[in-house]
């Protein structure tokens, strides 16, 4: 069976599905691997290193498209390309359901079998698949090291002759997989972090890192049976608005991480908030995207507020592409291995199994 993958269109997307000891894996296992030319050249990797593995390399994209069984990528494939593909074909990625669902549907209804990776259910034997969470692991990671770039004072607690600079406060709004990597990442680097969120289960976590918890009294949990957070009363996200305010004038960062599957984002961070946060605080928006956590925020701009910076970008794991490659290029080949019929060496696709019956479009 043939495995191919093209290069995305690299002004949205950097990161690659295959890296070369990846490639090693798929052959071992029977696998052939198509790549477009130059398929990693704009991350450092060279053709010679992927033809070394046992990878071949075309220049023809199309060709690749209609000759491999599996297509493996990471966002969802152009409107052309997309109607390359062919009956049983196999298309596995983020292809993000809840916004491209006509196309996905006209490729359903073409029996093209379309697996989308962030449907993945939260069980044990789906981890090394879920690349939700490798991915929001660097994100949050980097979200902060873009924050404090742009914060005009020191992080740590400074203190010298002159006088002693206090150490800076960061609040992380949602402790999921992001939110709890920012809040490590900020600790190691100094600074005081609090945190908040809708799930009283990542109260342990987060206190865990080192942060504070910060949350309405009385509060229930907002937790989905997948471990996501759900939408919350009106009286709860009253009292949590209140909370928040106060919380954000003493606060110097703040990183967003709020998100609902498949609905925009919560407006968490309202307009008269930031007009009462200390001037010069900066907020990094991760869930920019899918609309934002504040009132301000606007995709790949710096907004200055009141002298408040919020920040947000499309895709921040562009500033990551080869961290974030290595890991996704781990987690797809698992879901891959995970479809294989080892004995009869042939994909087998069982509706039985909760893995490929979450993830697959129908």
């Amino acid at each position: 069976m043939r495995i191919g993958s093209i290069l995305e269109n690299q002004q949205i997307e950097k990161r690659i599905a295959i890296t070369p000891e990846i490639v090693k894996k798929y052959t071992s296992l029977g696998f052939k691997i198509t790549l477009s030319e130059n398929y990693g050249s704009h991350l450092g990797i060279k053709d010679d290193e992927y033809v070394k593995m046992g990878a071949s390399l075309n220049k023809d994209d199309k060709e690749i498209l209609n000759s491999s069984d599996i297509i493996l990528q990471l966002g969802m494939l152009s409107k052309e390309k997309s109607s390359l593909l062919k009956e049983r074909q196999i298309l596995i990625g983020v292809l993000d359901p809840y916004n491209n669902k006509e196309k996905l549907d006209e490729l359903v209804k073409k029996k093209i079998n379309i697996f989308s990776l962030e449907l993945l259910p939260r069980i044990t034997r789906a981890q090394s698949m879920d690349i939700l969470s490798s991915q929001a692991n660097l994100a949050g990671y980097k979200a902060v090291l873009e924050s404090f770039a742009n914060f005009e004072k020191a992080i740590p607690m400074m203190m010298t002759a002159a006088g002693t600079i206090p150490a800076a406060k960061v609040l992380v709004v949602g402790a999921g997989v992001a939110g709890l990597q920012a809040i490590a990442t900020a600790k190691r680097m100094g600074a005081i972090v609090f945190a908040t969120d809708v799930r009283m289960a990542s109260k342990e976590q987060v206190e865990s890192l080192g942060g504070k918890f910060i949350t309405v009294e009385g509060s229930e949990n907002l937790e989905t049976e997948g471990g996501y957070a759900k939408e919350a009363t009106e009286d709860f996200k009253k009292k949590q608005e209140e909370l928040l305010s106060e919380t954000l004038k003493k606060i110097d960062i703040v990183i967003c991480t709020a998100l609902i599957p498949g609905k925009k984002a919560p407006v968490i961070i309202k307009d008269y908030m930031v007009s009462n946060m200390q001037s010069g605080s900066v907020i990094y928006d991760l869930a920019a995207i899918q609309g934002g956590n504040t009132a301000f925020t606007e995709v790949d701009k710096i907004v200055e507020k009141n002298g408040v910076k919020i920040m947000g970008e499309s895709n921040i794991l562009n500033n990551l592409p080869k961290s974030a490659s290595s890991l996704y290029a781990k987690n797809i080949f698992n879901f891959v291995d995970n479809l294989l019929d080892k004995e009869n060496k042939k994909i087998n696709i069982k509706l039985e199994d909760e893995i490929i019956e979450k993830t697959l479009i129908k």
